[in-house]
């Protein structure tokens, strides 16, 4: 089975470095992915952080899209409970229709953000008592394809532009809820093993077996997320690979730094026993190693999850050390280089 490569950019700002830089490090970084052979290159929804740049992924998908031929663009994804429905339909057509066939519409239902960004988000208006997000999924499809029913308040409405080629809607999601309404809707389903570790095949075995074929999928698509970091040999990758351990660490703690560290300051810390524990816990999320190393857990991943196609997302504090680490990736599985 041939493994297609994805990437998911959280345009992470390296500490000392202004936000900008993280915004142009990930346009430049989809050109490359796009050289190098990797399927889709996606962009994530972060509100009120200072480390993560990326808080309009319809904007800079729009901007990506732009600078970019052939590969597929999308979101990982646009945090749904926050939106119209219908507001996003209208972008991701008019995205589509300056990308025809090449736009990936991933939706979650996680706020992107701490409770006060929500708030703002929603202008301070109440929470609904309700998960209105499997409704929302609904309409947002209907709105996507033309088939708002006529029992709909709406019925009748049309997202516009009208357009010949529609985005394609993933599922995001770490849990078995998401999961679950995947199946049940016929949509593709994105599992985000870089959050959550846990349960994580159990979630990918319920999609693929209680899968409901719809009007745009007949079979599941399923796919996985995961951390990698790659350097030329297991101890070069590991030693890259500790920017994301401190971050990850002082994130569970509720530290905030302005930026990814550089790999040294790990060494610069005592922790404890549960901190080294956490450390190691985290490392479920990730896969880090050598070409080879890495080549063997895709691998592993692969016939874990039932999937040929796994997303990447690589956090450390060199963008050289990130570029590098996709490429060594590319080479080692064999994507196809693009002239």
């Amino acid at each position: 089975m041939m493994l297609k490569l994805s990437i998911l950019d959280q345009s992470p700002r390296a500490a000392g470095e202004p936000t900008e830089k993280a915004l142009s490090n990930t346009v430049e970084l989809a050109a490359l992915a796009e050289q190098l052979g990797y399927s889709r290159f996606w962009v994530s929804e972060h509100h009120d952080s200072l480390g993560l740049a990326g808080s309009s992924p319809e904007i800079l998908a729009t901007w990506i899209a732009a600078k970019t031929s052939r590969i597929r663009i999308g979101t990982g994804g646009v945090m749904l409970p926050h939106y119209s429905a219908y507001k996003v339909a209208e972008n991701f057509r008019v995205l589509s229709g300056l990308a025809p066939g090449r736009v990936d519409l991933g939706v979650g239902r996680a706020p992107g953000g701490m409770p006060r960004a929500t708030r703002a988000l929603q202008d301070g208006r109440p929470i609904p008592g309700k998960d209105r997000f499997p409704d929302q999924v609904d309409e947002l499809y209907w709105y996507l394809h033309d088939r708002l029913p006529d029992s709909h308040p709406y019925y009748g409405l049309t997202a516009t532009p009208v357009i010949g080629q529609h985005p394609e809607l993933w599922m995001l999601g770490s849990s078995s809820s998401s999961a679950a309404l995947a199946a049940y809707k016929g949509l593709p389903y994105n599992f985000a093993l870089f959050i959550n570790s846990e349960f994580g095949e159990e979630n990918m075995r319920h999609y693929l077996q209680h899968f409901q074929a719809s009007e745009t999928h007949t079979h599941p698509a399923g796919m996985v997320t995961v951390f990698a970091i790659c350097g030329e040999s297991d101890e070069e990758a590991e030693y890259l690979a500790g920017s994301l351990d401190l971050s990850m660490l002082w994130l569970a703690q509720g530290i905030t730094r302005e930026g990814t560290p550089h790999p040294d300051e790990i060494h610069e810390q005592s922790f404890s026993v549960f901190e080294r524990d956490r450390i190691l816990y985290n490392r479920r999320r990730m896969i880090i190693g050598s070409p080879q190393t890495i080549g063997r857990r895709l691998g592993e991943l692969s016939e874990r999850f039932q999937t040929n196609e796994i997303m990447l997302t690589t956090i450390t504090h060199s963008f050289e050390a990130k570029k590098k680490s996709f490429e060594l990736i590319a080479n080692e599985i064999g994507l196809t280089l693009q002239k």
